[in-house]
């Protein structure tokens, strides 16, 4: 089976990886392009690109690809059974979403229907979901609209971050999509229809979605640390300055009740009145434009006292 494969980020390394493992035969791959990364504005390569320099694969990095012409030649010219996206970054066009015989198989980070969208991983976690897991579908012109093909559930453990979780279901989505090509060659899989009942949507993140809004409850701001890992993060306004939390735990402070986004100090540790009468423990923070430290650290050099 012939595949071009488009993606971009570490998470769609492993499915190009076991693909070739596999033995498809893989003579293009489609990425984004180099972007300037970082504080020194570094370009750098996708991920991607350099797992495909690694395995001497043809590379294309188009700005974009709707009415790309070249693309579309080097597409028909290679007659792909199967285009395989995974984290690509860009909205499919009609014209190649008719191309391969197969389609374009794209391996989404959920449970589809729900968390549709750009961040489904991030987003789950945020929510508290107790699982999440991958998806292979038929991709269609809708925003993950197309028909299921195979999905697997993954647990998600009360600790577990979006950074512990994208390797891993980036490993599991890898054999999913093994899986669903070789029952498609074989004319076993039957697709299904979403159910649009059940549909929800995982927009793109921003870095107001990091503010912490105190009115909500200590485990609600715990999880939405957990899911917004490594970026937005968690941050807060305190004396007019950012302070960002990287690590909090949700507590409970008895006889101390407190509005809701006040802190609460006592022997070098620093705690944060949150909705529902739920409390957070600020175990680690950075002031804006310092490192991070320690609450009792923090404590030290900064005047801050209970009711602030």
């Amino acid at each position: 089976m012939k595949l071009v494969f488009c993606g971009t980020p570490a998470f769609a390394v492993p499915t190009l990886k076991l693909a070739l493992r596999a033995g498809y035969d893989v003579p293009l791959v489609v990425t984004q392009p180099d972007r300037p990364v970082g504080r020194g504005q570094v370009m750098t390569a996708p991920a991607v690109k350099t797992a495909a320099m690694e395995a001497g694969i043809r590379i294309l990095q188009p700005e974009k690809i709707k009415n790309n012409l070249e693309l579309r030649a080097e597409l028909e010219a290679i007659r792909p059974d199967a285009i395989l996206v995974v984290a690509y970054g860009r909205i499919i066009p009609k014209w190649m979403l008719e191309l391969p015989r197969l389609g374009n198989l794209n391996l989404h980070g959920s449970l589809l229907p729900k968390y549709r969208g750009a961040a489904p991983v991030q987003w789950a976690i945020a929510n508290g979901e107790p699982a999440t897991g991958a998806t292979t579908m038929r991709l269609d012109e809708g925003l993950d609209t197309g028909d299921i093909l195979l999905q697997r559930e993954m647990a998600l453990a009360p600790s577990m971050t979006a950074v512990d979780v994208f390797p891993l279901l980036a490993e599991m989505g890898a054999d999913l999509m093994m899986e669903t090509l070789q029952e498609l060659d074989a004319g076993t899989l039957v697709a299904r229809k979403q159910d649009e009942s059940k549909a929800s949507l995982a927009p793109i993140l921003t870095r107001g979605d990091g503010r912490m809004d105190f009115s909500q409850s200590a485990m609600t701001l715990y999880n939405r640390w957990r899911g917004f890992q490594p970026w937005p993060g968690a941050w807060m306004m305190l004396g007019g300055k950012k302070l960002a939390v990287h690590r909090m735990l949700p507590t409970e402070v008895r006889g101390k009740a407190r509005l809701p986004g006040e802190l609460l100090v006592e022997e070098g540790t620093m705690f944060a009145a949150c909705g529902e009468g739920t409390w957070l423990e600020l175990v680690e923070v950075q002031p804006e434009g310092k490192r991070r430290m320690t609450a009792g650290e923090f404590l030290r050099g900064h005047p801050v006292e209970s009711g602030d």
